[in-house]
Order: structure tokens, then C-alpha cells, then sequence
């Protein structure tokens, strides 16, 4: 329920940074530390065990981070050009579509009856591949144009995603017992660290959101809807089953905007960071549409198998 909830809340947290930005600017330092809780708490459900289903699902995982990162930054640059957004917006839609899979697709998998097992598996090739891929592929695309400085990247991708998560599985292997009980309140963590996030973006930008928003929005529902259709059909192509399909297609279109908002802010300028916020907001939305319409679904179905 939160999680449906989760859209709504960022819209509420977004138009209160609108309009009192400066309580948020003052924030802008804690949004790469605020990352690394995130991930943290990421490493603190997971168990050395989990990677030995990337071997058992080793063909599903395959295929949707072969889309992930194939399909995903190719369709952000080419919404950004049909679009005609500007160099800095281009690079928020880059750092969005060469991130890895966010993490409360492992939830919205859950709630869409997909299989979850595949989805943490996935989460977990998809973001430490986006250690190396995000840095390599957005100077691919944009090092003819904007200065990227793919090596500091991946020294800040090593420091806020590889260190934190295993920080925190390894948390999780001496303390599972104590850490149990608190398990329900790391997704609740993250977030809302991730709204706290949005909100700093917003309040960055609010000068000149009014004039980008819109475009920025069209480009972001485009581009999440390419991910969700394309990881579901292309999994189906190649002969999963609906089940996996769905789940490929979650991990797909579900980015991790806030990973590409902290090296927005960090690398580029503010105005780099709305794609992500605004992903943010829509992935979840979408995702539970999508959510809700397998559950639905799989309901009936069971209902006419029933003798």
C-alpha cells in the first residue's frame, strides 16, 4: 500500500519544494550520502545465497539486463533528440536510461505476481553492471558533446553502490537474527530517502521548471513505457513464459532515477537532474498500473482454471 501511495507523495513533497525552495536547497550535500543509506539498506536483504539464483534464473537475468542496457540508453537519446531537449536535460535522460534497475521494482514484481526471486537477481547484476556501463555508455553517447568524466563516475559508483551493498550483506550474514524484525522499515528507508531526494532536485530547479517540465515529462513517460514493453516482449520473443516476462519487463522500465539524480548533481548541472526526479515520480505510478493489471489478471485466469 505505501508504494501506491509513493507517487502521490512525491507529487505533494515535489509542490512543497516549488514553492519553499530554499528549505530544501540547503540539502543538496546530503543527496549522495542519502544514496548510499539507500543501498545500503539494499545489501542489509540480501544474502550471500541470493547470487546463487543468478545462476539458476542465469538466462532471464541475461536477457533483461542485455535490454536494460542495450535498449534503455538508446532510447533515451533517441526521445532526447526527437524532442529536442537541451544538452542538459539530454544528460539527465542518459544517466536515467545507462543506470541500472531501482529497487522498488522487487516490490511492484511482488505485487504483479512476477517472480521475485528473478527480480532481486536482477536488481543486483543490473547495479553492480551499472558501475561500469553507466560511465562507459553515457560517454559513448555524449562524449562528442559534453565533457564526461567517466573515471571519477565510476570512483563515485564504486563508493555509493559496491561498497554500501556489501556493506550491508555483510551486516546481514553476521546480524540476520537481530536485523530480522527491522527488515519492514528498509523499504520504508529508501523510500523515503528518494522522496527527500526529488524534492532537493525540485527545489534546484524551480526557477526554471515551468518552461522544461513538460517536455521532460513526455520524454520520461516514453521512455519508461519503451522499457516496460520492451522487457516484457522481447522475453516473450525469446520464449518465457508470462511470469518472467513480466518481471524482465519491471526491471526494465523501473530505473534507479536516484542513482542518476546524485551524479546529475554531482558531475553536470541541476537542470540534468529533473529526468530522474520526475522518473521518480512516474515509474512508480506506471508501476503500479502495471502492478495491479498482472494481479488482476493472474486473479482471473486462476478463477477459469478452477474445476
Amino acid at each position: 500500500m505505501a508504494l501506491m501511495l509513493f507517487p502521490i507523495q512525491a507529487f505533494v513533497v515535489s509542490l512543497v519544494a516549488y514553492l519553499y525552495p530554499p528549505v530544501f536547497m540547503a540539502l543538496k550535500p546530503s543527496i549522495l550520502p542519502l544514496l548510499m543509506l539507500v543501498m545500503l539498506s539494499m545489501g542489509l536483504t540480501l544474502n550471500w545465497r541470493d547470487f546463487l539464483q543468478v545462476w539458476n534464473y542465469r538466462t532471464s537475468v541475461a536477457t533483461g539486463v542485455a535490454v536494460q542496457f542495450v535498449i534503455m540508453p538508446l532510447a533515451a537519446w533517441l526521445i532526447s533528440l526527437l524532442l529536442g531537449l537541451s544538452e542538459a536535460l539530454t544528460v539527465g535522460m542518459m544517466l536515467v536510461g545507462a543506470t541500472a534497475g531501482g529497487t522498488a521494482s522487487n516490490v511492484i514484481t511482488f505485487l504483479a505476481k512476477g517472480n521475485v526471486a528473478l527480480s532481486v537477481s536482477m536488481t543486483m547484476v543490473s547495479t553492480l553492471t551499472a558501475v561500469l556501463m553507466l560511465p562507459i555508455l553515457t560517454w559513448l553517447y555524449l562524449g562528442h558533446s559534453v565533457d564526461v568524466p567517466a573515471l571519477a563516475m565510476l570512483g563515485t559508483l564504486l563508493k555509493v553502490i559496491v561498497l554500501p551493498v556489501f556493506a550491508g550483506m555483510l551486516l546481514n550474514h553476521f546480524w540476520r537474527t537481530e536485523l530480522a524484525s527491522f527488515s519492514a522499515w528498509f523499504t520504508t528507508f529508501s523510500m523515503a530517502a528518494i522522496l527527500l531526494i526529488v524534492a532537493i532536485v525540485v527545489a534546484l530547479n524551480s526557477e526554471n521548471l515551468s518552461t522544461v517540465a513538460w517536455p521532460v515529462v513526455i520524454a520520461v513517460i516514453l521512455h519508461n513505457l519503451i522499457g516496460l514493453s520492451s522487457g516484457y516482449f522481447v522475453a516473450r520473443r525469446l520464449g518465457c513464459d508470462s511470469v518472467i516476462a513480466r518481471t524482465v519487463a519491471i526491471e526494465v522500465g523501473m530505473q534507479n532515477s536516484g542513482l542518476s539524480v546524485a551524479l546529475a548533481l554531482k558531475y553536470f548541472t541541476a537542470a540534468s537532474a529533473i529526468p530522474g526526479a520526475i522518473f521518480s515520480i512516474w515509474h512508480n505510478l506506471s508501476g503500479a498500473l502495471f502492478a495491479s493489471y498482472w494481479s488482476n489478471k493472474t486473479d482471473q485466469t486462476n478463477e477459469q482454471q478452477k474445476p
